[in-house]
């Protein structure tokens, strides 16, 4: 990205939008899977009561932190990958 409060490129802003948007789509949708996979049975079958809200509030708390940890890591890596080791050359393998 940029080094020192440096200007970026329209490729770089557009390329930090769309790993926002990756980040907070693949963020959601693995939290939906979880949250299904938890809380599903709570719909499908005649669960007693406090199994139920059981079921539900766990559901939402590991959906939850499953989203923060794939968004945050998903960035971090774009961020990472954004910066050269040796900036101004190329690696030996390009």
């Amino acid at each position: 990205m940029d080094v020192q409060g440096g200007r970026r490129s329209s490729a770089e802003r557009d390329a930090a939008t769309v790993e926002i948007g990756y980040a907070l789509a693949s963020g959601a949708f693995a939290a939906a899977v979880v949250f299904g996979a938890l809380a599903g049975p709570v719909w499908l079958f005649a669960l007693p009561r406090p199994l139920d809200a059981a079921l539900l509030r766990g559901g939402l708390a590991v959906a939850s932190v499953l989203f923060v940890v794939r968004v945050v890591s998903v960035l971090v890596r774009f961020r990472r990958a954004a910066q050269p080791s040796q900036p101004g050359r190329t690696s030996p393998d390009s």
